[in-house]
């Protein structure tokens, strides 16, 4: 047993501090409501520069942005730049470059990081688990064999070996623009 100095009963665990994850859990910065101006970090990134926002990159009606509270490694998600909360919503053109960079995205994660496989897909509403349902995005989650082990089982902590601002640089150096 070690001695825990006031962190609680006296237990063989090690523990892993992860504060920065208490602004996910309390909803620091998520939208106040359902409309573009109420406060929607999807709607505001794009104001700010790639570095500063973690954006891979941007189509015209489309970006690729890291996710501030990833999965994994890598994990980014496809959001287009108009506020829309339904997949139905999005015109056929938004439609077929949200598909153009969901593919780049793999690319250039495989590239990247040497991805082995993918989670790709979009919670729509907050039913089915969408943390800001209001306006769609979709997400792209990199996977390795292996890469699920006791932290996310046992401790509910994902250990990311690499700084998001690193990812991003590294996914930009790689993300090829479709000719046109």
């Amino acid at each position: 047993m070690h001695d825990q100095a006031g962190a609680g009963e006296p237990d063989n665990f090690q523990r892993l501090w992860t504060p920065h994850r208490m602004a996910y859990i309390k909803g620091e910065n998520k939208p106040t409501g359902s409309g573009p101006g109420d406060g929607c970090p999807f709607c505001e990134i794009p104001k700010m520069g790639d570095e500063d926002g973690l954006i891979v990159a941007r189509g015209g009606l489309v970006y690729a942005v890291l996710n501030l509270y990833p999965y994994n490694s890598g994990h980014l998600m496809v959001v287009p730049f108009r506020h829309v909360s339904g997949y139905d919503d999005l015109d056929a053109a938004e439609v077929a470059e949200l598909g153009a960079f969901t593919q780049q995205a793999l690319r250039a994660l495989r590239k990247a990081g040497g991805a082995q496989g993918f989670n790709v897909g979009m919670n729509l509403g907050q039913v089915a688990g969408a943390g800001i349902a209001a306006h769609l995005h979709q997400h792209v989650v990199p996977r390795w064999g292996g890469d699920t082990n006791f932290m996310p089982v046992v401790a509910h902590t994902k250990v990311l070996p690499q700084m998001l601002r690193d990812t991003r640089q590294l996914l930009a150096e790689v993300w090829e623009t479709p000719a046109g």
